[in-house]
């Protein structure tokens, strides 16, 4: 990317906050002690993307558990998740300044997501930065999650821009393959996956600790 973004579109989970390892507790919650799945750290981190029921189709089997039963686990899991992690909700260092910035600077920015409206909410509203986002892109919005391109084509829609004219921040694999396969480039932040666990791809700017990051600021 030689010029500066037009749009931005965040990732949530991971990207703007650093809560993968609650998400993960609660997965395990659910996965190991309900639902007797059985599962290892690195099976349940590595079945971390796209919508909830797709992650228990894809660990339990097509038609192994009824619409009712993921939604009720979905919703199970994310009131845990969000009842340990409420007391250290902060985004991350870096992201408060990064936002302000490029809203002054009328950059448009989208939310573009696997997490459902009921974790999106509560991070926007508790940290009350709904504002400077014009578009949400959620799980309920898609057919089909990450790494399909449809969140982030969807989020570019949304913003008017061209998918090339934006540029995406993940911190999961999916997440950046979604991003490649929908034509925009992406800086990769490493909450949880290092940078050895992505495939190298020249849409892949730039791998950052945090939005401290003097290529970060820079973009602005």
């Amino acid at each position: 990317m030689t010029a500066a973004p037009k749009a931005l579109i965040f990732d949530l989970n991971g990207t703007m906050i650093n809560d993968m390892e609650y998400h993960i507790s609660a997965w395990t919650e659910i996965l190991n002690q309900d639902l007797k799945a059985g599962m290892t750290y690195e099976q349940i981190k590595n079945q971390m993307y796209g919508k909830n029921s797709e992650l228990f189709i894809r660990v339990f089997g097509e038609g192994k558990m009824t619409e009712e039963e993921m939604e009720f686990w979905s919703l199970e899991k994310e009131k845990r998740y969000q009842k340990n992690y409420r007391p250290h909700l902060q985004l991350i260092n870096g992201l408060a300044d990064f936002l302000k910035t490029a809203y002054e600077n009328n950059i448009s920015m989208a939310i573009g997501s696997a997490a459902i409206p009921f974790n999106i909410d509560f991070v926007l509203d508790q940290l009350d930065i709904r504002k400077y986002f014009t578009a949400i892109v959620s799980a309920n919005d898609v057919a089909i999650s990450k790494p399909d391109p449809e969140t982030f084509l969807k989020a570019a829609l949304l913003l008017n821009s061209e998918p090339a004219d934006c540029l995406v921040f993940e911190d999961a694999p999916k997440g950046v393959e979604a991003a490649k396969n929908a034509g925009i480039p992406c800086v990769v932040i490493t909450t949880l996956h290092s940078p050895n666990e992505f495939p190298a791809s020249d849409h892949i700017i730039r791998f950052i600790k945090d939005y401290s990051d003097p290529f970060v600021v820079s973009l602005l």
